[in-house]
This record gives structure tokens, C-alpha cells and sequence, in this order.
């Protein structure tokens, strides 16, 4: 049976070579042996079934961020703002965990809605400042991120102190949690929770928007081309609104996985740095969701590899972090290398059609 790979899957695969290629040539200066460091990264995200676990722990939010990101560019729109919209799901997951005291799988599901709710509303506010007043989405994304840094850094010390430390909230129940015991037997005590299963349910439903549904079909002509969309009688406002609604409904699922899955309390003044990496893997993904299924659970290895990459060798874990900038580099540069390949295979149409236009005028 022949695969056949996608153009968008070249040209990710071919960043992600350049990446470790990068990787490889800093480990060497470093005086490490490359082949060493990359045999320790990868194990040590996958050398048994608790490592698995961990790696997909770290890849469920970043998937839920990946998405928020890829949904929003399929609108022609740059959610920057991920990381705020998770920060507003995850203190709404956490509120709602620490204030009732319900059975398990309402708690959860109540949780869940929460989250969804008030990344949504996060999401939407530089949605609507787009379509009203054409503030442009990467400023107002940007402003919601501090927003909401200003406001979990309020209200957890003020509602939800732990008994300790004012930097941090009170400990979530097991009720309240997403990691279940069966599961994290089954990984041996990793990390692993609930999350990564309603990240695929996700996933499927994202695919099945864009892919299946008029919605769908509207939201990537407005990207396309919004002035087009406007004229065949779509709503464009409307649908700027409702994309970054639902970008920041996902991400802020991402922000309830991380703080009442793979965490179990909220810290402030953090700005959690899944929101900027859900871009990178939009990026390699090129804004398909099965794309930032496998983007995200690639950069889970790494994550969780670089650690133990470090105390087998002593190759320094920023250079896992380097990697996945480089990647991110060669992905976003990949777009131009694309276009400049278009522009001169046109340019070389152009050509042949030129000669046969003077070829067949000669022989008349």
C-alpha cells in the first residue's frame, strides 16, 4: 500500500529534519555526541509506559492550544491570546472544583462547561473589538493575556488561598480532578488524565466543523477572502466573533486539562507557556486538527525527554527548547519557500506558453 503525503506534511516533515539537524550540530559544539542526545531525548519521552504517559499529559493542553490557534487562523485570524484564555478556563475549572461539592461526573462536567464558557468569553472580546472597531486581534489577545495575568493573580490569593502560600490555591479534591486512579495505575503514576481523552473527542469535532458543516465551509472562505465572503452574503462580523469565541472556548479546556489534570491547584504569575507553544504547533501542523494531534504529541516527547537527556549526558535541556524554535523557524519560513516556488512555476508556465505562442505565429 503507497502512502502518499500531502504537500502541508512535506513541508512539516522537512522542518522538523531541519530542526533536528540544528539540534544536532548544537549538541556537537557543545562536545556532545548527537546520536547519544537524540537516543536519551526520545527514550526518555517513550522509554516505558509511565514516560508515555507523562509525554501524553504534556501534550493534552498543547493540543487544546494547538487547535485555539489552528481554528482561529482558518478565519484569517492570529489568536496570540491562548495563554490568557487558558488562564481564565483553568481559575473557572478551579472555582468551581474548590466551591461545590458534587459527585465526580456532574462536578466534572459542570468544570468542563466552566472552562469552555470563560475561555470563550476571553476569546470573544478581541473577536468583537476586531469586527467593531478593527482593533487588530494580536493587540487585544495580547491585552486579554495580562487581563487575565492580573486577575487569576487577585482572585487566587483573595478566594482561594491555600493553607501555606498566598501564591497558590488550595488544593483540588479528587473529585475535582481529572486524574482518575485507574488510569494512572495503567501508566504506572504518570501524569496522565482525563484530558487527553476529551482532547481527541475534540479534535474529531473540530475536523468535523471545518471539514463537514456550512459553518465550516463559511469560516475558511472569510479567511480566504473576506471581502468574497461578504459579497456571496455571508456575515463576516459574525463569524469573526464566533471563531475567536471558539478559539478561546478551546484553549480554555486547555487551561481546566493543565490545572485540574495535569496540576492540582492554580499558581499566579505565571503566564502559562502552552498558549505560545499551541502556536508552534499550529505552525508545523499547518492548521489541520489531526496535524496538531501529532505536532503536539511530538513536542511532548521533547518536553518531557529533555530532562532525562540532561542527566544521562549533560547535554544542556534548553537545547530541546532550541530545537523546537527552530522547528517552529523553518515551518513559518517554509510558507515563503512555498510562494517563491509558486511564483516561478508560474513564471516558467508563463515562458513555455510565450514560446508556443511564437512557435505557432512562425509557422503561419
Amino acid at each position: 500500500m503507497r502512502i502518499k503525503l500531502s504537500k502541508d506534511s512535506i513541508l512539516s516533515l522537512v522542518a522538523v529534519i531541519l530542526g533536528l539537524t540544528a539540534g544536532a550540530i548544537l549538541m556537537r559544539l557543545t562536545g556532545n555526541s548527537p546520536i547519544e542526545g537524540y537516543r536519551y531525548l526520545f527514550s526518555g519521552g517513550a522509554m516505558n509506559i509511565e514516560r508515555i504517559g507523562n509525554t501524553l499529559a504534556t501534550a493534552t493542553p498543547l493540543i487544546f492550544t494547538g487547535l485555539a490557534v489552528a481554528f482561529a487562523f482558518k478565519t484569517g485570524l492570529f489568536n496570540i491570546g491562548a495563554s490568557g484564555q487558558m488562564l481564565m478556563g483553568g481559575l473557572g475549572a478551579t472555582a468551581v472544583g474548590l466551591t461545590l461539592a458534587w459527585p465526580k461526573p456532574i462536578l466534572l462536567t459542570v468544570m468542563m462547561l466552566v472552562a469552555l464558557f470563560a475561555g470563550g468569553l476571553w476569546g470573544a472580546i478581541p473577536g468583537w473589538l476586531k469586527a467593531k472597531f478593527n482593533v487588530h486581534e494580536v493587540v487585544a489577545s495580547i491585552m486579554m493575556n495580562w487581563i487575565a495575568f492580573w486577575t487569576v493573580y487577585y482572585a487566587v490569593p483573595a478566594y482561594f488561598k491555600g493553607p501555606f502560600l498566598e501564591t497558590e490555591s488550595r488544593r483540588l479534591p479528587s473529585s475535582a480532578s481529572l486524574k482518575v486512579p485507574w488510569l494512572t495505575n495503567l501508566f504506572q503514576g504518570s501524569y496522565i488524565n482525563l484530558g487527553i481523552f476529551i482532547a481527541i473527542a475534540t479534535i474529531i469535532i473540530i475536523a468535523f466543523i471545518l471539514d463537514r458543516t456550512t459553518l465550516g465551509y463559511e469560516l475558511k472562505a472569510v479567511g480566504h477572502n473576506k471581502h468574497a465572503a461578504q459579497a456571496s452574503g455571508i456575515n463576516v462580523n459574525q463569524r469573526i466573533v464566533l471563531s475567536m469565541a471558539i478559539a478561546g472556548a478551546l484553549a480554555g479546556l486547555g487551561g481546566a486539562s493543565f490545572y485540574v489534570g495535569f496540576a492540582s491547584n492554580m499558581q499566579i504569575g505565571v503566564l502559562p507557556s502552552q498558549g505560545f507553544d499551541g502556536m508552534a504547533v499550529a505552525l508545523l501542523a499547518a492548521n489541520s486538527p489531526w496535524g496538531v494531534f501529532s505536532g503536539s504529541i511530538f513536542f511532548g516527547i521533547l518536553h518531557t525527554g529533555k530532562g532525562f537527556m540532561n542527566a544521562m549526558t549533560n547535554i544542556p535541556p534548553e537545547i530541546a527548547d532550541t530545537i523546537i524554535a527552530t522547528i517552529i523557524y523553518f515551518a513559518a519560513t517554509s510558507v515563503l519557500v512555498e510562494r517563491l516556488w509558486v511564483r516561478l512555476k508560474k513564471k516558467k508556465i508563463l515562458r513555455f506558453l510565450e514560446k508556443s505562442d511564437v512557435g505557432a505565429g512562425g509557422g503561419e
